[in-house]
């Protein structure tokens, strides 16, 4: 029974997002009556060059066993592409909500743009990969930040 949710864990992630996820974990706990499933332990989920790692992973789907929402806690960084430019970053808790394809950072939220050293730092960051929005919020006494070097044209 639970070989045949994995494997329809797997089959599910390979056609919703068209790209092979590979899940890494020490421990694996899945209540299809529920719909959840709980990863813990080294948990370290890799769809092409976007890398999640993170101590708990939560897997939120619905009746027919597709993936409505994941939520990484106890230590999420990541590493995604977006067009072309790669992001590092982390915080508290990481969502990724798969209808919406939008990424949450909640929690002490830092994004990273390698390529041109862009940094953002909020209470909470939210990234529309379809709108290519980004939103950074903070709490009242904690402002956001965007830190980012100028160029010089000498």
């Amino acid at each position: 029974m639970a070989c045949r949710l994995i494997i329809g864990l797997f089959l599910s992630f390979n056609i919703l997002l068209a790209d092979k996820i590979e899940i890494k974990a020490l421990n694996f706990y899945a209540d299809e009556n529920t719909g959840k499933s709980i990863l813990s332990g080294n948990v370290i989920v890799s769809r092409g060059k976007d890398v999640l790692n993170a101590e708990e992973l939560v897997i939120f789907m619905d009746k027919n066993r597709k993936p409505l929402r994941y939520e990484a806690s106890k230590n999420p960084k990541f590493s995604i592409n977006l067009k072309g430019k790669t992001y590092k970053g982390s915080g508290d808790k990481f969502i990724y909500n798969v209808a919406k394809d939008t990424y949450e950072i909640n929690g002490n939220a830092f994004i990273h743009e390698l390529n041109t050293d862009k940094k953002l730092y909020g209470d909470k960051i939210i990234v529309d990969r379809k709108a290519n929005v980004y939103q950074v919020q903070s709490r009242q006494n904690k402002p956001a930040r965007f830190v980012f070097e100028l160029e010089n044209d000498k």
